[in-house]
């Protein structure tokens, strides 16, 4: 059989990294905080959607940059010219090495288990049985376990936010000005606050070295 090498392999590589940039890197994490952080500002499209998106998609090829780059050193130390199924499953398998481990070390066993023990309900019978190691249980169990840790996260990240709110509400009541959306008022002071704390770079500051330990970073 000829070898098919082009377009099949290189459409394969670059739908397999735009999957990983989606669902195997810190992505998930870092949008869902930046709009919580929007939304506790009380900004509805500022900043707008596609600079959270472009933010978080470049924040994320930082962090994961030494597992992008082993994973095309893996690419590029094979032959990548594909003849039989096999050599496009160690293709892939090669390739998704190092995003395997990094999803792994930064995903929560218990829904690693939560999810092995799910499968034995909903695959009985198909003759499949499912272990932690499996790319189909880690990327679910990755995928919940950052957005558990993004919600956690904007939870903290609101309160100060409420307490402007609820100072700013009460202040409006004593002086007699109810009919004033609250708004008007704590949004300025939100932004002044955050700015005054250098809300971006600390924001970014902490996500990023949450996975400080990865790679031996």
């Amino acid at each position: 059989m000829e070898s098919t090498i082009t377009p099949l392999v290189i459409g394969t590589i670059a739908g397999f990294f735009l999957l990983a940039m989606l669902t195997m890197t810190a992505f998930i994490k870092l949008s869902v905080v930046l709009m919580i952080v929007r939304q506790a500002l009380g900004l509805q499209q500022v900043p707008s959607n596609m600079i959270i998106m472009a933010l978080s998609v470049f924040l994320a090829i930082f962090i994961s940059y030494p597992v992008m780059g082993d994973s095309i050193s893996a690419f590029m130390g094979m032959d990548i010219s594909v003849r039989t199924p096999q050599d496009f499953i160690n293709l892939w398998t090669a390739g998704s090495a190092p995003f395997r481990e990094f999803i792994t070390r930064n995903s929560d066993p218990v829904y690693s288990d939560f999810f092995v023990e799910v499968s034995q309900d909903v695959w009985r019978g198909s003759g499949y049985e499912a272990v932690s190691s499996d790319f189909v249980i880690q990327i679910p169990t990755f995928m919940v376990s950052e957005l558990t840790e993004a919600f956690r996260i904007g939870f903290l990240l609101y309160l100060p936010f409420i307490a402007i709110d609820i100072a700013i509400t009460a202040i409006l009541m004593a002086l007699g000005m109810q009919m004033m959306q609250p708004n008007i008022i704590s949004v300025p002071f939100k932004l002044l606050t955050f700015v005054f704390v250098d809300g971006w770079s600390r924001i970014g500051e902490g996500l990023i070295l949450s996975y400080g330990a990865i790679d031996g970073l």
